[in-house]
């Protein structure tokens, strides 16, 4: 089964979409279809024994409509790359010429459109004496003027609209095209016919009006608006261009003892690669020589640059500041970090959220909806106007009437308005360092109640550091330390690695250990210039016979830390603790969230009254201790029977059966260990804080989709009664096509540029 993401061409609104979605599923061997009018996009999967791509873009190209099947030659790219950057923004060259092309039909037909406006406002003004009125040689050369711009603006600008209107006659389906096609066509027709049989038809009906200015006004104001809504959409798309752009092009390598500068598709893995000050980070890898402060903002939204060493991951699109150093590749093409980022970002901006399946099946109906209720509207105004107005008013009318009805019920707006805002607040998260799997999870974010976080990796930093020293004996401080490193360092235990570790950022010099041996479950002990010490746990001390108090040990127990106590086989020389700190963000993050109302629950496998004094420390709500992983599903599901919304933060291994029990879930993913498929989202950096932040952008989208909703169906709720005369018996108000051409336009534009608003909103 082939799971592909194509571009469409040809794609002019909601209703666009649905057709070909409709095709689509029609085909055999098409086991799943999805088609994102905003990203101009099909998610197909087929069976490739019964199907392929060029055979799917046949099926739809009678209806105007393509598939774009690029190759890597075509795209200029590697096979690798090529497979990885399928989506929107891989056309943006294409499309750039696309609104280029736009952009020159737009400056030939507005001065078209000023020109008849001018004339059309002349004729309404010299009705109320306002101006003076046309004397009939003007009048004579604008009767012969406008049909040969109306003919130009209907054949070659309103083209596209023709053939909407040809594939509706032939194939019966209809989208905007076929709307404003039926429209213009209409009123030209009609105008036409005036024109060129007067004689035979002024005792009949009023041969004095024509309607070349609807033709020429509503097809350029539909024109600028499409190009408006085009220009607009690019901007939607630029969170992956930045991203696209973070990938460097080329790698310095080491080979054969020679430094060479080679495509970065050609880098393998096992390169050792140098980095100067300056240069972009090619793919990922670990330092092996050198150091340096990295700007990882660009991929995580940290602001301040990370010193990186020896033994550091780094990843690909990251900054080098100002340091040198080499590095050995571990992951290339498709598998470095910006690549799953680029992937992921992809996905979710061309899925859809459940709130867009109302628009979606309005949209499937509307536009025969559209023309059912204009054609009922023209002959509405022919059967009861005539007996009131008289045949040649109501016609007049009926005509007006009609155009305006198709031109301003366009479900353009109505498909823009989810897909658009999606597009924005994808790419605005992955700028924070936030991932997002699908926008159905964006949509279910905002109605979470209820955090559950793990403590460690979530809460904690998720690694065990020295944290207190205290000396019971006449030596330094640091000789107190030297001596525990240089027995630790003989251990593997993760206590150890801490005191280790807390030694070499110090400084400390270690020192030579003989006749080491581990004491099981106790301890270690160990030579250092002919005195035996020992190193472990109050047991160890125990067995000793060493006096020493503990009631200052256990205090620190009770907070969640671990001792390390130093002795010799007469008394007791020190002691350190060790813990899991506390990250600097977590209690910022917890106030937050409660100001958000949302409670929040530490689940945790650790000792009670240690969990309960790092919840006190943070401000969290309630705290289950010793807790197994399986016991956190359970958790879960009595939150959610009891009604709540829950989403559950961790480090996405083993958290991964609550992960995805949860309604969200929330991976915490820091440096290049980042399980993007073991969450709905993912932090990256393991930043707490961006979770509040999560929450707040899906709120954002959520009430930016909301509002894009309401105005589209404001647009057609208040515009189809209006264009189609129902006040005019009432108020005498009836809405000319041109003015519906105008709205129609404007619904487009300001829904896209309500979409793009998120993105200059502080999270």
């Amino acid at each position: 089964m082939n799971h592909a993401n194509y571009r469409v061409k040809g794609m002019h609104c909601a209703s666009c979409a649905g057709i070909i979605e409709n095709t689509f599923k029609k085909i055999d061997g098409v086991q799943s279809v999805e088609v994102n009018y905003g990203t101009e996009t099909a998610k197909v999967e087929f069976d490739e024994s019964k199907t392929n791509p060029h055979a799917l873009s046949e099926k739809i190209e009678k209806f105007g409509y393509s598939l774009v099947i690029p190759t890597a030659n075509e795209m200029g790219m590697s096979a690798d790359e090529h497979a990885i950057h399928i989506g929107l923004n891989q056309s943006r060259k294409e499309k750039l010429e696309e609104v280029a092309g736009m952009r020159s039909k737009v400056i030939l037909a507005i001065p078209l459109a000023i020109f008849s406006v001018f004339i059309m406002g002349w004729d309404i003004l010299a009705q109320y004496n306002t101006v003076f009125i046309m004397s009939d040689m003007i009048k004579e050369f604008f009767h012969h003027l406008l049909p040969i711009m109306a003919t130009y603006m209907l054949f070659i600008v309103g083209k596209p609209y023709l053939l909407g209107f040809y594939r509706f006659l032939r194939y019966g389906k209809a989208n905007m095209d076929t709307l404003i096609g039926i429209g213009t066509v209409a009123a030209y027709l009609y105008s036409f016919v005036v024109t060129a049989f007067e004689d035979v038809l002024s005792p009949f009906i009023n041969v004095e009006n024509t309607y070349y200015d609807v033709t020429i006004i509503v097809i350029a104001f539909i024109t600028l608006g499409k190009y408006l809504e085009a220009r607009s959409k690019i901007k939607t798309g630029d969170a992956i261009e930045k991203l696209l752009n973070l990938q460097a092009k080329t790698a310095l390598v080491i080979r054969n003892g020679k430094e060479i500068e080679i495509s970065v598709n050609n880098v393998a893995h096992g390169d050792i690669i140098i980095i100067k000050p300056g240069a972009k980070i090619p793919v990922d890898g670990i330092i092996t020589e050198g150091s340096s402060f990295v700007d990882e903002s660009m991929v995580s939204g940290e602001p301040m640059p990370v010193q990186k060493k020896v033994g550091d991951s780094i990843v690909s699109g990251t900054l080098n500041t100002n340091g040198t150093f080499t590095f050995k590749a571990t992951k290339v093409g498709s598998e470095t970090l910006l690549a799953q980022i680029i992937k992921m970002v992809e996905e979710a901006q061309g899925s859809k959220a459940p709130i867009q399946a109302l628009a979606d099946k309005i949209s499937s109906i509307f536009v025969p909806t559209t023309l059912v209720i204009a054609f009922l509207t023209l002959g509405a105004w022919l059967l009861i106007g005539t007996s009131t107005l008289g045949f040649s008013q109501a016609l007049s009318f009926g005509l007006v009437s009609f155009v305006g009805v198709l031109v301003i019920a366009c479900p353009c707006a109505l498909g823009l308005a989810t897909p658009t805002a999606i597009i924005v607040g994808v790419g605005k998260g992955a700028k924070e360092g936030i991932l997002i799997k699908d926008a159905a999870t964006l949509e279910k974010l905002h109605k979470v109640d209820t955090v559950i976080v793990d403590k460690t990796g979530t809460i904690t930093i998720g690694k065990p550091t020295l944290v207190d020293i205290q000396n019971l004996s006449n030596l330094k401080n640091d000789e107190l330390v030297s001596i525990l490193a240089s027995l630790e360092k003989k251990s593997e235990h993760p206590i150890a690695n801490a005191i280790v570790s807390y030694a070499q950022e110090k400084n400390i010099l270690l020192n030579q250990v003989s006749s080491f041996e581990g004491i099981q479950g106790k301890g270690l002990k160990g030579l250092i210039d002919s005195v035996e010490y020992f190193v472990g746990n109050t047991k160890l001390i125990k067995d000793l016979g060493v006096t020493f108090n503990t009631s200052e040990i256990d205090q620190f127990t009770a907070q969640g830390k671990t001792p390390a106590i130093l002795a010799t086989k007469d008394k007791v020389l020190g002691f350190v603790m060790v813990a899991d700190e506390i990250k600097a963000e977590s209690k910022q993050a917890i106030e937050d969230l409660h100001k958000l109302g949302i409670k929040v629950v530490m689940l945790t496998g650790d000792d009670e009254k240690a969990a309960k004094y790092m919840a006190s420390l943070v401000g969290i709500d309630d705290v289950v201790a010793h807790v197994l992983p399986q016991d956190k599903l359970v958790k879960i599901k009595e939150l959610q029977s009891q009604g709540r919304v829950v989403a559950m933060a961790g480090d996405g291994v083993n958290d991964a059966p609550a992960l995805a029990q949860a309604d969200v879930g929330i991976a915490m993913g820091t440096g290049t260990d980042v399980a993007i498929e073991s969450a709905g989202i993912t932090l990256l950096g393991g930043d707490i804080s961006k979770l509040v932040k999560a929450i707040k952008l899906s709120k954002m989208t959520m009430r930016g989709i909301k509002q894009n909703l309401f105005w589209a169906f404001i647009y057609n709720i208040v515009g189809i009664p209006l264009a189609a005369g129902v006040f005019y018996p009432i108020f005498g108000w009836l809405l000319s096509p041109v003015f519906a051409g105008f709205a129609m336009a404007m619904s487009s534009v300001s829904v896209v540029s309500n979409s793009l608003r998120i993105k200059a909103k502080k999270l």
